[in-house]
């Protein structure tokens, strides 16, 4: 005969079962309520909240699948802002906020080695973060409101994800997770981009592209540059470079299944079709550098001699020939080699008049004055109705010679290093041709946000810090005996 605890605690489960079913059928009824009003947004967020709750607790028990969800966020949230009228951008922020709360409850279960976040690379985070928070204090800040919205992609990312890699996300599996990841994301906003070009933009996307200066930079000649569920083409086109250079040197030097070489070169050729039909002059940058940085670093003269003669017969047919002229996505990439492009006279213009407003401003304008921030919330400024054009000149204008000197610094050095480490201290080919191509695509991404706005926009800021920290990690790892 079964004891009255038992008895007692079949009967609790049984209730609870019933108060849960009943939540969820409540929950499911004001949704259908919402959807039948038009009320779109509130219907979703109804449906979807059970799910949210759960990732969130996951997220603080298993830190691990924090970096998963901050992955998800760093490629979706600004294409999902389109569909749904909510601030997803602030997803990542959450996510990196839950896995930062959720390492700190591990330690009930399993020791942390804080130690491990001690380095180089965190202490040049800090630091940044700590310049950017100073410019609160800026007598020129024309909205303190919009440092808070701009100061994240700028600094609190990377003072977030440095030390968490370091901390949890820092085995050979980890990295592999993150490529794999970044694969699978990449290979669906490709997809998007070739609906966007073939199909057309869906109702909600062509009401993002009617938005007043979405319009006349993203439809050119009645031709539309994709964008994807990136934040405009020009970052698409950035990121799509950076993942061909990616996956094309994994596919070719990394030893793994079949399946999975597979897999990379179907990223890495869809990603350069990508980049192509999003008509994105600066992204033609990314290639051209990242293959001479891989030739340079692979110490290889047959690589160094053949990647020349591709890089010297890519530049001789676009700027000397007509040849693809007939095809739109190439005559717009050969425009980056003509110097009496207007748009590229624009460009001088406003650098111009930056460099003669910052001469008495070494500390800039302040966080959040220039760019899409500066419009919202300081409209009718000198910095926020004249465009940057680049994220650097974003960096320049807002913190200054200052700022933009220290910046410069940081992301060198984390190049640098890896460079470094490269070139004397990876001996496991897996490793070296992985750190290979991660800094191949961030030297190209580096050098075409002179006049794009990539290395600061999701998700390349995070991608380009969490692939460093792997690089940082890999002496590390051969001396621990551990493989890919």
């Amino acid at each position: 005969m079964p004891s009255t605890s038992s008895g007692f605690r079949s009967n609790a489960h049984t209730m609870l079962s019933i108060i849960v079913l009943s939540f969820f059928l409540l929950l499911m009824l004001a949704a259908m309520v919402l959807f039948a009003g038009n009320n779109l947004t509130t219907g979703l967020l109804l449906i979807l909240s059970p799910g949210f709750l759960i990732a969130a607790i996951w997220m603080l028990v298993k830190p691990h699948f924090g970096v998963v969800a901050i992955m998800f966020a760093n490629f979706f949230s600004i294409g999902i802002s389109r569909y749904v009228n909510l601030p997803t951008g602030l997803m990542v922020d959450g996510f990196l906020g839950l896995t930062l709360v959720g390492i700190f409850f591990s330690q009930l279960h399993t020791k942390v080695e804080w130690k491990n976040a001690f380095r180089d690379f965190t202490y040049l985070v800090v630091f940044w973060m700590f310049m950017t928070t100073a410019q609160l204090l800026n007598p020129e800040v024309a909205s303190r409101t919009a440092w808070i919205y701009a100061m994240r992609s700028m600094a609190l990312y990377s003072v977030i994800i440095v030390p968490v890699v370091y901390l949890i996300y820092n085995k050979p599996k980890d990295m592999m997770s993150f490529i794999y990841l970044s694969g699978w994301f990449t290979l669906l906003a490709i997809l998007k981009g070739v609906q966007q070009k073939f199909i057309g933009p869906d109702p909600w996307e062509q009401r993002w592209l009617e938005i007043p200066g979405n319009q006349t930079t993203h439809v050119l000649f009645g031709i539309i540059r994709v964008f994807s569920f990136f934040a405009d083409a020009g970052t698409y086109g950035g990121m799509m470079a950076y993942f061909g250079v990616v996956f094309l040197i994994l596919a070719i030097h990394l030893k793994v299944s079949a399946g999975k070489k597979l897999f990379f070169w179907l990223v890495a050729l869809g990603s350069f079709y990508a980049m192509a039909i999003s008509g994105t002059r600066s992204a033609v940058a990314v290639p051209f550098v990242g293959f001479f940085v891989y030739a340079f670093l692979t110490k290889n003269f047959k690589a160094m001699f053949f990647t020349a003669i591709f890089l010297f017969f890519a530049v001789f047919i676009l700027r000397y020939t007509q040849i693809g002229e007939s095809i739109y996505e190439i005559r717009r990439m050969r425009t980056v080699f003509q110097t009496d492009e207007p748009s590229l006279k624009v460009r001088e213009e406003n650098r111009a008049l930056f460099r003669k407003y910052l001469e008495s401003r070494p500390f800039g304008g302040g966080v959040g004055s220039a760019g899409n921030w500066g419009l919202r919330f300081s409209p009718g400024t000198f910095l926020a109705q004249t465009p940057t054009d680049g994220w650097y000149i974003q960096v320049w204008v807002e913190q200054g010679i200052v700022g933009l000197v220290f910046y410069l610094f940081m992301i060198l050095y984390f190049a640098g290093k890896a460079g470094v480490l490269i070139l004397f201290k990876i001996k496991d080919n897996n490793f070296r041709f992985t750190a290979i191509a991660f800094l191949a695509g961030a030297f190209g991404i580096m050098v075409s946000s002179y006049s794009a706005s990539t290395l600061g926009q999701m998700p390349g800021t995070i991608l380009f810090f969490m692939s460093m920290c792997f690089i940082s990690l890999m002496p590390e790892w051969e001396k621990n005996n551990l493989t890919l």
